[in-house]
């Protein structure tokens, strides 16, 4: 993650891979899938280990447990193939980012 955008903004992957995000900057992010903008059988996924967009977004008002910190790691592993979007709560308008995941 930089300041204002995750790096690479795509990234293509096989079913069963673990994606991780570090954070590199002094500035909170969260890694947040965009409910609907994901595969309809795939498990919902968001640092904090939210159950869906709604409680991510809730908890960005606090307590903010879905903050990745400077050099905190974040991993999500992709079991479904498909395509995933994602977003930073803090900077939701330019960062952003997908994951395809292929057998």
């Amino acid at each position: 993650m930089t300041p204002d955008s995750f790096v690479p903004e795509t990234l293509t992957v096989e079913v069963g891979a673990s994606v991780g995000w570090v954070n590199g900057t002094g500035i909170a992010h969260s890694v947040t899938a965009s409910e609907g903008r994901i595969p309809d059988e795939a498990a919902y996924f968001a640092s904090g280990g939210f159950e869906n967009e709604d409680a991510a977004r809730a908890d960005w008002e606090g307590p903010r447990e879905g903050d990745v910190t400077h050099d905190q790691p974040y991993t999500h592993t992709f079991e479904t193939p498909g395509e995933y979007d994602y977003f930073c709560i803090l900077h939701e308008e330019s960062m952003r980012g997908t994951v395809r995941v292929t057998d």
